[in-house]
């Protein structure tokens, strides 16, 4: 899906025609969220976004993914395999899955943590636990009221935000921002812009920690691609940030292509990048995800070059205190149901 414009305008006519349909919307994904979910049995780390389309949740479940192998966790990472075919449950396999199976960011996780794909959580959960899971990390799914999350850390572009703060289908939000505020236990703010300081102002009011981050390029894609020039190409939620991100460190992008998130790339479209990097010398450079999604398709071209990133924290022992003290609670409170 490509994100409507408007939804990043202070005032529309398109979107105050589509706020009752956002109200209805808002009122029942509220109405969801309220529910008590299913209790795992093991602690529940849930990555999620108070918004429809990516602000960096992947980059933040694998550098969770670190932090909590460094307090030595084993954790398995729980995804819906949005875009891929198979319902599962089943553990992704980067060997005998593409991304039309299992959804391109499992395909790409999966390199560096155990993934489980499946629509029902809940059976997701008991195949999280067979593979030896000492805690789960949700990729996405916070407004889904199947699990108990024992915490939820939500992940917001600081120079985008949230929009026009209005619900879907009038705005980028998946529910009213009030009910999403209140089951937040943390916010990650990537980037140093100033889009979501209102965000960030309200949750300290409720005691709830902000964490910033950034997105750091990987120093060999950074060596592969210096002194040439570049045609970037992305189907993410923010193809933008992608481009900015490779100026940012210093890399000429001569051409840039955005394509909505998730975006199954055609033989025809492919050729046609292929042909315009070729006619204008430049190199193909895409995200490390849209690559996961061209494994496994036709006339993909040669020397695609993938731009790896990892996500920093500004301050690392805050956040690892975080986790750690929410493990613990976590496990104290199922101890004290025995």
């Amino acid at each position: 899906m490509r994100e409507p414009a408007f939804w990043y305008r202070p005032r529309s006519p398109k979107s105050h025609l589509l706020s009752p349909l956002g109200a209805l919307y808002g009122a029942i994904a509220a109405h969801r969220m309220a529910r008590e979910g299913f209790d795992a049995g093991i602690p529940v780390l849930c990555v999620g976004n108070y918004h429809v389309g990516g602000a960096g949740k992947t980059p933040t479940v694998l550098a969770l993914t670190k932090l909590l192998r460094e307090l030595g966790e084993t954790p398995v990472v729980l995804s819906r395999g949005y875009g891929g075919r198979r319902k599962g449950p089943v553990m992704v396999d980067r060997n005998s899955h593409t991304a039309a199976d299992v959804g391109d960011e499992p395909l790409m996780m999966v390199r560096d943590v155990p993934v489980a794909v499946a629509r029902d959580r809940i059976d997701g959960v008991a195949l999280a636990k067979s593979q030896g899971a000492s805690v789960i990390l949700m990729d996405d799914g916070f407004q889904n009221p199947k699990l108990l999350k024992d915490a939820s850390l939500i992940v917001i572009d600081s120079e985008r935000g949230l929009g026009n703060g209005r619900v879907f289908p009038a705005g980028p939000l998946r529910a009213p921002l009030k009910p999403q505020l209140a089951r937040t236990d943390a916010l990650v703010l990537i980037g140093d812009g100033r889009a979501a300081n209102d965000v960030a102002a309200e949750l300290a009011k409720r005691n709830k920690p902000e964490l910033r981050a950034r997105l750091k390029p990987d120093a060999a894609s950074l060596a592969q691609l210096s002194g040439k020039k570049v045609l970037a190409f992305a189907g993410i939620g923010d193809p933008e940030r992608f481009f900015r991100t490779l100026r940012a460190g210093g890399i000429e992008v001569a051409r840039t292509r955005p394509f909505a998130d998730h975006h199954m790339f055609s033989q025809a479209e492919l050729a046609a990048l292929a042909a315009e990097a070729k006619a204008e010398q430049l190199t193909l450079v895409t995200t490390e995800k849209d690559l996961a999604r061209l494994r496994g398709t036709e006339g993909v071209p040669d020397g695609i070059v993938p731009f790896k990133v990892t996500l920093e924290f500004d301050d690392p022992a805050k956040l690892k205190q975080l986790i750690t003290d929410h493990l613990y609670k976590a496990r104290e409170r199922r101890f004290s149901k025995r």
